[in-house]
């Protein structure tokens, strides 16, 4: 069994969840089967980068991590991911949104 790659310096349940129940989120990486999601082989893609998915619950790993259940509706399941594989897309920063354009800010909310 490989080793779990554990920052020992990070400790997320520290502070607050990043993100809350029901917030819409995007996957920032591609996420890949680590053997902990039944019916689908080691290795295969859960989730591509830039799904779109919803927060159900929150949970926590190694009492270091939260682990946010994240429902991806267009693929009909949900997969547990780390805060930095995650990009909220309800709560984005105003710099953000007027970086973005008033364009671009419109296309997010539609995103649902």
């Amino acid at each position: 069994m490989a080793d779990i790659n554990r920052d020992d310096t990070l400790v997320e349940l520290a502070e607050p969840p990043r993100f809350e129940f029901g917030e819409r989120v995007v996957a920032r990486s591609v996420v890949r089967n680590d053997g902990t999601f039944d019916g689908r082989d080691i290795g295969e893609v859960l989730v591509q980068r830039g799904d779109v998915g919803y927060v159900r619950s929150i949970g926590t790993f190694l009492q270091q991590y939260y682990i946010y259940a994240v429902e991806f509706v267009e693929r009909g399941y949900q997969v547990g991911m780390r805060a930095k594989e995650l990009m909220t897309l309800d709560k984005l920063p105003p710099e953000v949104l007027e970086q973005l354009g008033p364009d671009k800010a419109r296309a997010l909310q539609r995103l649902r």
